[in-house]
């Protein structure tokens, strides 16, 4: 049985205004991976088909480019729940029915900021569509929810384009023809590089894949507290379990909020 998951949202409209960025200071938290050294390397398990391998090389290449941190693709180790795999990122696509979400980025999360695994998912439920079927878009959200996996959060929510795939910029409509919001600027990797400026005295990195560890590394495990905050187009879902570790989601909406949200 699928779990299902109550939030709340309400809808934002998108305008096409650009804007450059300030300072970094678009962090998700203090969520960041663990790790003895920099640049490190993060393992993306590639769960992904059609024009999604191309999007999610561009998107791989593209977050390489910090100074702090690579990002390898390597075969993915994922179901068609797109399940995560303790040290590794886990991208996929997959027709995840008409449940209100075009994105959805989730990390766990122990000892309150070190991520230990985490999955970037599209649903092609709404990119089969008219309205989302395009590359730009397609790179926006790609880039975005891989980048949210790393501890980065959105450098805006008002709908305008700061140039970077961590905005919330829509790329359809007037604007499916637009390249801006596609790829991450500078400001993105500034952000990496403070986030990622201190080393920690161990690794939550994969060496090589293995199996999710804890309560929430389990499709069927239930939290014992959830908190849930709401932004409009997007809401952060926090789900706390037994042995300590918490689930982090964002979900990104597609064309319209649910009362009821279903990760597929």
């Amino acid at each position: 049985m699928k779990r299902l998951l109550i939030l709340l949202a309400a809808g934002a409209a998108c305008s096409a205004i650009a804007a450059a960025p300030a300072a970094a200071n678009h962090s998700w938290g203090t969520y960041h991976w663990a790790r003895t050294a920099n640049p490190f390397t993060l393992k993306a398990g590639q769960n992904v088909t059609g024009d999604w391998v191309a999007h999610s090389a561009t998107a791989n290449t593209d977050w390489s480019t910090s100074t702090v941190m690579d990002v390898a693709p390597v075969l993915g180790s994922s179901n068609k729940r797109c399940s995560m795999t303790a040290g590794t990122v886990q991208v996929c696509n997959r027709t995840y029915g008409n449940n209100g979400w075009l994105g959805l980025a989730t990390i766990n999360i122990t000892g309150g900021t070190h991520i230990t695994q985490g999955s970037a998912k599209m649903n092609d439920t709404y990119f089969n569509t008219a309205t989302y079927n395009n590359l730009n878009e397609k790179l926006h959200v790609m880039c975005q929810e891989v980048g949210h996996t790393f501890g980065l959060g959105h450098t805006s929510e008002d709908g305008t384009s700061q140039n970077t795939c961590m905005d919330y910029f829509s790329n359809t409509g007037a604007n499916a023809t637009s390249t801006l919001s596609t790829h991450p600027n500078q400001h993105d990797y500034d952000q990496l590089a403070t986030t990622y400026a201190h080393l920690d005295a161990t690794a939550t990195l994969a060496a090589t894949s293995a199996p999710s560890p804890g309560m929430a590394g389990r499709s069927d495990a239930q939290p014992y507290r959830s908190e849930r905050s709401d932004h409009g187009s997007h809401s952060v879902l926090r789900e706390y379990f037994a042995d300590g570790t918490v689930r982090v989601t964002d979900v990104r909406w597609a064309n319209g909020p649910r009362t009821v949200i279903d990760r597929g």
